[in-house]
């Protein structure tokens, strides 16, 4: 029966759902890819050769039993193929979207020389929006309530995912944000046409449904200290994720027009969701008619050119000191990003930026790839005498992001830090020097994944629960005794 349904790769071509014309997309910031019919998804599906080390799944930070709903959607079981996606992972209809699936699963799978890869990305958003559309997702509706509470610090994906988990033991749980809506990065960094908002707004819903409690516009710190936090909780999650821009030093960097990934992208998502934007509206955070340059080259650098091209930017450049090969971004977006009339300068970064008040050109030149360093990459070293202008009215930095003091932010110097600002976790445990103060995500492991987010608040989750569990019964044990 499983040889009839599956390992189809020998005849089926591996095929993407498929992609509006780059000229439509870039008027507007819908997503880009088209749903997949339920004929061709059974069929993409098929093309699982079922192997017996699933590389896919090894290489899948939740650790996806993708071999086993892709065989379920092969064979039209696709309520059972949800379930299975969803007990893994805690929110498949964004990973099935954001997650850089040609350099995780995708990108292992067995079949990709001369084969391609399935498209397991497509099928999982496919699973998971037929899950939502059939009324198969459901709210959390714990078989016991108990009396301790949990107070979660960051309602990005780590935080809701730790939140889920523990409401779904019967814990009550309580997510402190200090923006105005649920999602983090998901909502204000990732651009619409990449995750639209109505999907993390239903999934956001769903967990407030299920008795997750929201406290928005709160900030630890200004609102309550952390000692205060753990003084009304039992237990304490930090998942703020890292905010802090990277900054670049050289001439010229103050000039009106260099602008943070992050605030450029924070303005288009805002305007997006109909808030008004006084930065936008007055073309500070608007690239429309403007010759953008955008300095770096990962996946908020793709964000931010493919933004620019949909503002209706006059040219949009991306500067990566690399090539190509050495690129931090998912290749698939680089690729969607040229055939939306991008122009990637590889090999070049900035030197100055040019201007009086406002900037009005960047000053670059160009590299070459030197001598690997310890950690295997080749170092870029500047070629002597190549400098050249490029025409600027807005340049977007988007080279990475640092943590935040978070001993000063929440009022306890006492949390451990690490030497990178990161907090300090026995990795073990993600508890922190603090009894009781867990920490997860990006403010633990430095900028990275959704999908790692996701693992480190499901691992929490389990250590906040065998924490409290064991607190309860020695506490019970002294009682008695």
């Amino acid at each position: 029966m499983m040889t009839e349904k599956m390992l189809k790769f020998v005849s089926l071509e591996k095929k993407m759902p498929a992609k509006r014309s780059a000229e439509k997309r870039r008027q507007d910031f819908g997503e880009i890819y088209d749903e997949f019919d339920s004929d061709r998804a059974t069929e993409q599906a098929s093309r699982c050769s079922q192997c017996g080390i699933p590389y896919c799944q090894v290489h899948c930070p939740v650790q996806n039993n993708i071999p086993d709903w892709l065989m379920m959607t092969a064979a039209g079981r696709l309520e059972e193929a949800y379930e299975v996606s969803q007990s893994t992972n805690n929110f498949p209809e964004i990973c099935g979207r954001i997650c850089p699936q040609d350099r995780l699963c995708e990108g292992s799978c067995v079949i990709e020389k001369g084969f391609e890869s399935v498209t397991i990305g497509a099928v999982e958003k496919y699973i998971t929006d037929t899950a939502w559309e059939k009324g198969w997702v459901k709210p959390n509706s714990p078989s016991v309530e108990r009396e301790q509470s949990i107070g979660i610090i960051g309602a990005g994906p780590g935080g809701l995912a730790a939140a889920d988990e523990l409401r779904k033991r019967g814990y009550q749980v309580h997510v402190y944000d200090r923006y105005d809506r649920v999602g983090g990065l998901l909502i204000y960094g990732i651009p619409s046409f990449k995750l639209e908002k109505d999907v993390v707004e239903k999934r956001a819903k769903l967990l407030a449904d299920g008795g997750v409690t929201y406290h928005l516009n709160f900030e630890v710190g200004r609102d309550a200290t952390l000692a205060e936090l753990r003084e009304k909780h039992d237990a304490v999650i930090i998942a703020t994720g890292v905010y802090k821009s990277r900054d670049i030093s050289v001439p010229g960097s103050g000039l009106g027009g260099i602008v943070p990934a992050l605030e450029y992208l924070t303005a288009s998502n805002r305007k997006g969701l109909g808030d008004e934007v006084p930065a936008f509206e007055d073309g500070t955070l608007n690239a429309s008619g403007k010759n953008v340059v955008v300095i770096g080259g990962g996946d908020t650098a793709m964000d931010c050119v493919r933004t620019a091209v949909r503002q209706g930017a006059k040219s949009v450049k991306c500067l990566y000191r690399r090539d190509r090969k050495n690129m931090p971004g998912s290749l698939r977006e680089v690729l969607n990003a040229e055939e939306e009339g991008v122009e990637f300068v590889w090999l070049s970064a900035p030197k100055a930026f040019l201007g009086d008040d406002k900037v009005n050109g960047v000053k670059a030149i160009n590299m070459h790839l030197g001598i690997a360093d310890s950690t295997g990459r080749q170092v870029p070293v500047e070629i002597d005498g190549s400098e050249h202008d490029i025409p600027c009215d807005l340049a977007i930095k988007a080279l990475g992001f640092d943590s935040e003091d978070i001993p000063q932010l929440f009022d306890e110097p006492g949390l451990e830090v690490s030497n990178w600002g990161t907090v300090s976790v026995n990795f073990k445990t993600s508890m922190t020097n603090l009894e009781g103060v867990f920490a997860i995500g990006d403010i633990v492991r430095g900028a990275s994944l959704v999908v790692w987010a996701i693992r480190d608040g499901r691992d929490a989750a389990q250590s906040v629960h065998q924490f409290l569990t064991e607190k309860q019964m020695s506490e019970q044990t002294v009682l008695a005794s």
